[in-house]
């Protein structure tokens, strides 16, 4: 499969798994693309700015992926909040 369609599949995944450890329930699959693609970015940038490695391959992808995507709901969250 092209890199480009993995990505998406790990984006969702993340966004989804994301959704159910904040007990939000999701955002839809589209909602949970998003916040799964935006969350792979951030993860990724949070990990290698405090030089942490999650591994290679789809697991170590999935990891970075899924804790950006926390941390995107929260701060979602906290700014919905104010």
């Amino acid at each position: 499969m092209p890199h480009w369609v993995w990505f998406i599949i790990i984006g969702i995944v993340a966004g989804w798994f994301a959704g159910l450890i904040m007990k939000g329930g999701g955002y839809g699959l589209l909602g949970d693309l998003v916040v799964g693609i935006i969350g792979a970015f951030l993860g990724g940038w949070i990990f290698e700015t405090l030089g942490i490695s999650a591994g290679g391959g789809i697991v170590g992808a999935l990891i970075v992926a899924l804790v950006g995507a926390i941390i995107l709901i929260a701060l979602l969250r906290l700014i919905k909040r104010v």
